[in-house]
């Protein structure tokens, strides 16, 4: 790219995400103007409203109380006027809609990330995928759009969608590597108290081009169960939010809440990310006596027998079919948006 044609970037936020992105814009000859509470990148903050192109990467947590995108919307008010907003933050399907109206003087795109913090500069270089979502589909949006992806290293995928589909995507990616982390312990236990050893069931998934395998080892990083700083809160966020949207759908509400459930216990009992799993459900869900969520009507109106079965079958199932339907169904649910087709194109 012609140097006097190059955008000003800009970044909000430093975390390992953040930072990382902006180390590979300078890799590729930018000068990225870094913005975040910490020094040295405190004293950034006017500079970013003259930014081109602003970044987001900012914490996105679910506590007790739920999704909070406040740190978002306190970051959108640094961009400068008729810029472009990239929101990278995980947010629930619908945010950057309404983040569109309550900030008419910018652009603003959601285009998910999909690092791993152990390999996060090596994603950031090398992306999978490069989403673009529109909560408008209009010519200033579009344009956005062209421009950013210019200015991004290239994807063997790249889409341009809605932005509730755009963030639809990103959800499934990480329910998606939960179910998978779940399923796999459940597995692994279930093998153990029948006398088998994992280690050749685990050599056998992973030579299995069938079965996503990124995610098998029952002992993943510091402990059992899905953990990290996405994970927990991801989940926890979408199965409030479709509980909302399918209120109906007593046993999709009880799947997803027994892997929640699941997962909680995995944790707990490893000593894994106890932290992050008192952020998102508060005490409550370091003590095995007490449930971190409260009980649906569900578990009170089956036999326990016929709700473990479920858990098992269910959690196989979703794995085999990638977690696409729950999401396609929370897709649908959403007037006017047409996300399933989106979904199935990754």
């Amino acid at each position: 790219m012609d140097e006097s044609k190059k955008p000003r970037i800009g970044f909000i936020g430093q975390g390992w995400i953040g930072k990382n992105y902006a180390n590979d814009f300078e890799a590729r000859g930018f000068l990225p103007v870094r913005y975040s509470l910490e020094e040295p990148y405190i004293r950034n903050k006017d500079a970013i409203r003259e930014c081109d192109i602003v970044f987001i990467a900012v914490p996105t947590p679910t506590t007790p109380e739920g999704f909070d995108p406040s740190i978002v919307e306190q970051a959108l008010k640094l961009v400068g006027s008729g810029k472009v907003a990239v929101l990278k933050s995980t947010i629930v399907p619908g945010t950057t809609k309404r983040l569109q109206k309550e900030n008419p003087g910018i652009t603003i795109l959601y285009a998910p990330e999909f690092l791993s913090e152990a390999t996060a500069a090596q994603d950031a270089a090398h992306p999978f995928s490069n989403i673009m979502g529109l909560p408008v589909d209009d010519v200033a949006h579009r344009l956005a759009a062209a421009q950013v992806l210019a200015v991004l290293p290239e994807a063997p995928f790249t889409r341009i969608c809605s932005s509730t589909e755009a963030e639809l995507i990103k959800y499934s990616h990480n329910i998606s590597g939960y179910v998978q982390i779940v399923t796999f312990n459940l597995l692994y236990d279930f093998a153990k108290k029948n006398g088998a050893d994992w280690e050749p069931i685990q050599k056998a998934i992973e030579a299995d081009p069938y079965v996503p395998n990124r995610y098998a080892r029952p002992m993943h990083k510091s402990g059992r169960g899905a953990g990290g700083g996405c994970f927990i809160k991801d989940f926890a966020a979408f199965r409030a939010l479709y509980e909302q949207h399918a209120p109906r759908d007593v046993w999709g509400k009880g799947v997803l809440t027994a892997l929640e459930q699941k997962n909680i216990e995995l944790l707990r009992e490893s000593g894994k990310d106890h932290h992050l799993l008192t952020g998102v459900y508060g005490p409550a869900a370091l003590r095995s006596s007490e449930t971190a969520l409260p009980a649906p009507l569900f578990w009170h109106s089956r036999p326990a027998r016929y709700v473990q079965m479920g858990i098992l079958v269910a959690g196989l199932l979703i794995v085999l079919m990638g977690s696409l339907d729950i999401s396609m169904r929370l897709a649908k649910s959403f007037a006017g948006e047409q996300a399933s087709a989106t979904l199935v194109a990754r």
